[in-house]
């Protein structure tokens, strides 16, 4: 079977260059639906890195060029996905550098989390993602997921 959806959390390390090797099961997605190898590497927070398929981040830019530039929320956005960002390119051997800036606010050196979210990849500090991924979903967030019927 053919995947076309991000999913799923496959570990990986980032070398000494700052390098991840991007798992396989991953690979595959960015082969199965044609996104080539150029990327764009981001984050929101910094605590996680973002890297989202060329076609799918340009997407993102297309529905941004629709909102009020000036708009606070619209400005936020951009500052930060522009502040971490950098297009960058998975190397044959399915490599992709993320920059120095990115690795030490997300703290990825050595082992990391790479979760599938769909459309993207979500890279994590092993122990950040173990943290979070501990707190229960509340209430609010049940109610709130059952408006999409999942």
């Amino acid at each position: 079977m053919e995947q076309k959806s991000f999913r799923g959390n496959e570990p990986a390390k980032i070398d000494d260059k700052g390098r991840l090797k991007i798992p396989n099961a991953h690979r595959a997605v960015f082969q199965n639906c044609e996104y080539g190898s150029e990327v764009y590497v981001t984050s929101l927070t910094g605590e996680s890195v973002l890297v989202y398929p060329m076609p799918v981040w340009l997407e993102k830019e297309a529905k941004l060029r629709k909102a009020p530039p000036s708009h606070p929320a619209v400005r936020k956005f951009i500052e930060r996905v522009s502040y971490f960002g950098q297009v960058a390119e998975i190397d044959s051997q399915g490599r992709l550098l993320i920059q120095p800036r990115l690795r030490e606010s997300a703290r990825i050196n050595g082992p990391v989390a790479v979760l599938g979210n769909l459309d993207h990849l979500v890279l994590w500090n092993d122990e950040n993602i173990g943290a979070r991924v501990k707190s229960p979903l509340t209430t609010e967030d049940e109610v709130a997921l059952s408006g999409f019927e999942l």
